[in-house]
């Protein structure tokens, strides 16, 4: 089996980015610039030559980006990527073994090194992930075999993530779908490489557009649910999120937007 990375980037140099990424395996890199064009390029590795395609489109929308790599795969095992991310010599064969020690999963989430105000999860016991504990693993952190996730025709929300309408939870509404389609998705404590400090690209902090988003969003994560969701979302993170609006200013501002859907 071979390991495709599918990586979503910003104006960037096909060559830099793939030797910043330490990129060691075949990868297909999405570049959102100011024009069109495509380029690649074979280098050897331990492990054999690998193969990296690089499309260059003058869009954003980090949803259109992971679709437009997710059409073009031919890996067996895609693993998403950003280019703040920094992979560890050897993750090719260390996602390999873990997919060959669990063939009953269909996805496997790894961990990455991040700075303690960016970790959401950090998995040290393999378990199994259900919807109710999936809203936390971001999209690096996603392992897929290919032929399950065509078969299923799941892609990414264009409707969520940087570049999108609404900021982020991209990653949380794919899971949702693979789930509903009957994936197996597994947590392994096993680290890849580590996410590289960057300004974020969407959060600008804890202001009324990222609760009024944050209730969009979980209207299409947990539907009749959602307003129950956004009381415990509040109440559990309200000590660090409503430093400049108010748990109940902030719980009315995701009740706005879970009722906003209506207008769809």
């Amino acid at each position: 089996m071979k390991v495709e990375v599918l990586a979503s980037v910003m104006n960037q140099n096909l060559k830099d980015i793939a030797e910043r990424m330490g990129i060691e395996s075949d990868a297909i890199i999405i570049n959102q610039t100011d024009h069109f064009g495509y380029e690649e390029y074979e280098f050897s590795c331990g492990n054999g030559i690998k193969n990296i395609r690089c499309y260059s489109f003058a869009e954003r929308g980090v949803g259109l980006s992971r679709n437009n790599a997710l059409m073009r795969a031919s890996g067996d095992i895609l693993l998403f990527s950003d280019e703040d991310i920094v992979y560890d010599s050897g993750y090719e064969d260390k996602i390999l073994a873990e997919f060959a020690r669990h063939p009953e999963a269909d996805i496997l989430l790894f961990n990455m090194r991040v700075i303690e105000s960016r970790a959401t999860y950090y998995t040290e016991k393999f378990h199994r992930v259900h919807i109710w504990n999936a809203g936390r693993y971001p999209t690096y952190s996603f392992a897929v075999r290919r032929d399950k996730l065509h078969a299923a025709n799941i892609t990414f929300s264009l409707l969520f993530g940087g570049g999108a309408k609404y900021s982020n939870g991209e990653d949380s509404l794919f899971l949702k779908d693979c789930l509903k389609f009957g994936l197996k998705i597994y947590a392994v404590p096993v680290e890849l490489g580590e996410e590289r400090e960057r300004e974020s690209t969407w959060f600008k902090g804890y202001t009324e557009k990222f609760f009024l988003d944050r209730g969009v969003l979980y209207h299409f994560l947990y539907g009749r649910l959602a307003y129950i969701m956004a009381v415990r979302f509040v109440f559990v993170h309200g000590n660090v999120m409503c430093g400049e609006i108010p748990p109940k200013a902030a719980l009315r501002l995701m009740k706005k937007g879970i009722l906003s859907v209506r207008d769809f």
